[in-house]
């Protein structure tokens, strides 16, 4: 099975999920043959927190990387989606920088883990790989300092970077024509190509003995949006005029041009969209997907909207918490739409479902629909916990609570309510774009919700009281 994610791919920009622009022609083709999930959430609304979740099948309070590059709980380095296929070749590969610690802290239950560096473009993070094997972090970190000139035009060795900046620009000068925003990037130094690493995904996985699990997780549609020439100002001046939101009490209040970020973000889903159409035809044409499964999933999504951009944000409304899940199974000619709420922590036991594994004893997700009945009554849960010690009570966080067709939102903890809870409900099937706060005319299902998180809480932070 294969398992590709995309990262930061809100389903609110996919017009798979009826969004106004056409952002994903090749997918929504291709979806005619897949299992194709409308109402798909994330476990966090950042890599550490949603990567986690759906590697371990269980939720970012259980798993506990919540922080900023964080690392899950000891019990979770084994009990993860390569652990569970033992008797699989397991091969993972990220350009995300979050993702790869997770992945190096997975080390033990993988085969390969192909090494973040060699899919980008030739790059001096090969010779920091090299050499410092076991302090990698901080010797880029180092390098970056030395080298990189920064935004205001310095660097710590001035004579250093201005060396470092002209061999890197002659290695990746003949792209440049092609990226007109600039080359995609995974973080400031590491420039690459979607194409590059579509084709070596595909060439590696037919070389390596069956049956395998693959993990791939690329960078786009993530910052920056630098999408190819080929779709550069594919969007603009289109007539697209998204509903105006009310900014947010936990927005920044000095985010400007949202409007263009957006365009931006929604012409890099394009390049996704054809990197995804790339990898699928050289995984068909090798007759790889004769008999393996193919997935389409995010981490978490993005937002443009109430002051609000990407995901760095502590709310959790639909765009950064409502994601894409496609499955592609051997010899499905026709589609399926599954509308039931789901989540990110049900792919795992699904997939083991589907292997006629072993039930796993730790997952907290369910098998999916329509490979077993779903529960529509299930309480389904999303956690932010940025700032938030990892081994301690939750005192500072987000949370959501969706059941049937309703959704709470609790904030507690932040100075910007004064430490006050801030709590919300919203109607997403009737109001899906969350304007109606009903907080305060449903009080009966506001508090039962409200009550159960709470009692969810309550629990989950007992070990660590």
């Amino acid at each position: 099975m294969i398992m590709v994610v995309f990262d930061a791919f809100s389903a609110y920009d996919i017009s798979l999920y009826g969004y106004d622009r056409e952002t994903t022609p090749v997918i929504s083709s291709l979806a005619k043959r897949a299992v194709v999930y409308h109402n798909h959430f994330a476990g966090g609304n950042f890599t550490s927190p949603g990567t986690a979740s759906l590697l371990t099948g269980v939720l970012p309070w259980t798993h506990r990387a919540f922080n900023l590059n964080g690392t899950v709980t000891d019990p979770y380095a084994t009990q993860n989606i390569f652990g569970a296929f033992k008797n699989y070749y397991r091969i993972a590969y990220t350009h995300n920088g979050f993702a790869n610690n997770l992945l190096k802290q997975f080390r033990s239950e993988l085969d390969e883990l192909i090494p973040k560096e060699s899919l980008l473009l030739d790059s001096y993070d090969r010779v920091i790989s090299a050499a410092f094997k076991n302090d990698e972090d901080i010797a880029t970190i180092s390098r970056v300092r030395s080298l990189k000139v920064n935004e205001e035009g310095y660097a710590y060795s001035l004579f250093l970077s201005h060396i470092y900046e002209n061999l890197q620009e002659r290695k990746i000068e003949k792209f440049k024509p092609f990226f007109p925003r600039g080359l995609p990037s995974a973080g400031p130094l590491n420039p690459f190509l979607l194409e590059t690493a579509m084709d070596a995904i595909g060439k590696r996985l037919t070389e390596i003995p069956k049956p395998f699990v693959g993990y791939f997780h690329l960078m786009p549609p993530h910052q920056p949006y630098r999408t190819s020439s080929e779709f550069f100002d594919a969007f603009k001046g289109d007539g697209f005029n998204p509903m105006e939101k009310p900014l947010d009490i936990l927005a920044k209040k000095d985010v400007r041009n949202i409007p263009l970020k957006r365009t931006e973000y929604d012409e890099f889903i394009l390049y996704c969209d054809k990197g995804f159409g790339r990898l699928y035809n050289l995984l068909e044409s090798s007759g790889l997907l004769d008999d393996t499964l193919l997935v389409l999933t995010s981490d978490h999504g993005e937002m443009f909207e109430r002051g609000i951009v990407g995901h760095g944000s502590k709310v959790l409304y639909q765009p950064v918490v409502r994601i894409p899940l496609m499955i592609f199974e051997p010899g499905r000619k026709t589609g399926m739409d599954v509308y039931e709420y789901t989540s990110a922590i049900d792919l795992l036991p699904t997939l083991t479902h589907l292997a006629g594994q072993n039930v796993l004893d730790w997952t907290e997700g369910i098998i999916l629909p329509p490979f077993a009945a779903n529960d529509k009554d299930r309480n389904l849960y999303v956690l932010q916990a940025i700032d938030n010690p990892k081994y301690a009570p939750l005192t500072q966080a987000s949370a959501i609570l969706v059941r049937e067709n309703y959704k709470l939102h609790y904030y507690f903890g932040y100075p910007e309510t004064n430490g006050d809870e801030l709590v919300r409900l919203f109607d997403i099937k009737a109001d899906p774009e969350e304007m109606a706060d009903l907080f305060p005319s449903r009080k009966g299902i506001a508090s039962e919700l409200l009550n159960e998180l709470k009692s969810k809480l309550t629990e989950i932070n007992e070990p660590y009281l």
